[in-house]
């Protein structure tokens, strides 16, 4: 039984491993090798990392995928008749299906935010999360760059999701690649929102990448994950306009230099 769990343990890392590499490594590719030179879009920070700090980021979230691999393999051995998983579609309807997605993202939200500012505390910070902070200008190698013990708090996220709702099993898949592509994002080091939508009644409210970069460079506020609500509501939010990186990013100039270079570049 036990060997049972460890097989399907290594197939699952090894899924959750390759697809950190295949999201993360694209979009370093784009923005820190392919067009690093071109200026497409301002850097949040202008310097870029070194060497060491991409190795250690690869290194800790490796280790964090193998963890993440552990949880997913429990919702689908051990924990499996705990949960509230289902297989079709149709046991709840497609209108559910698509409402299960945004109820993910809401609870995510909320534990992540309260998660974050609990490991934030003095007595937690260096022994849990003073690895993810280590890299204080962050790329997408940064996205799982964590200790082991804050990567099993950021993995109960996954059996917790399944036990407060019903959820689709592909949807459960789906919903955790999107959310790997959003903390990439969030670690990007350059903002892809234009400060038009982010200065917006709505736009207001996503964690974009500048907050997120401004939380890695001081160490302090922009504690959320999807959303701005719970820095705004516990008066944690530091604004854009008090940071003092802040730039206006994709400006006209340069989506026009963007769809040039990125069209040349395809042309050749």
């Amino acid at each position: 039984m036990f060997q049972d769990f460890l097989q399907k343990s290594i197939f699952i890392s090894g899924i959750v491993i390759i697809r950190y590499f295949i999201l993360a490594g694209f979009f370093f590719s784009i923005f820190y090798i392919i067009f690093k030179k071109q200026n497409l879009i301002q850097k949040i920070q202008e310097k870029f990392p070194s060497i060491s700090d991409y190795k250690r980021d690869i290194s800790y979230s490796v280790f964090s995928s193998l963890i993440f691999g552990v949880f997913f393999t429990l919702i689908n051995t051990g924990l499996k008749p705990y949960t509230q998983m289902y297989e079709k579609i149709s046991e709840f309807g497609i209108g559910y299906y698509i409402l299960s997605y945004f109820l993910m993202i809401l609870i995510h939200d909320t534990y992540f935010y309260w998660t974050h500012r609990l490991i934030h505390h003095p007595k937690l910070f260096r022994k849990v999360h003073l690895v993810h902070h280590k890299t204080t200008n962050p790329t997408p190698w940064t996205s799982l760059a964590f200790h082991p013990w804050e990567a099993f708090v950021q993995a109960l996220i996954i059996p917790l999701i399944v036990f407060i709702i019903p959820v689709q099993k592909f949807a459960l898949v789906f919903y955790f690649i999107f959310q790997l592509a959003h903390n990439i994002y969030g670690h990007l080091g350059y903002e892809l929102i234009p400060g038009f939508i982010r200065r917006s009644a709505l736009g207001k409210y996503l964690n974009t990448s500048m907050y997120h970069n401004h939380h890695h460079k001081n160490f302090h506020g922009n504690y959320g994950l999807f959303f701005t609500f719970w820095d705004r509501w516990m008066d944690t939010l530091v604004p854009e306009k008090n940071m003092p990186e802040k730039e206006e990013m994709l400006i006209p100039e340069l989506e026009e230099k963007a769809v040039s270079t990125i069209s040349g570049f395809i042309n050749k």
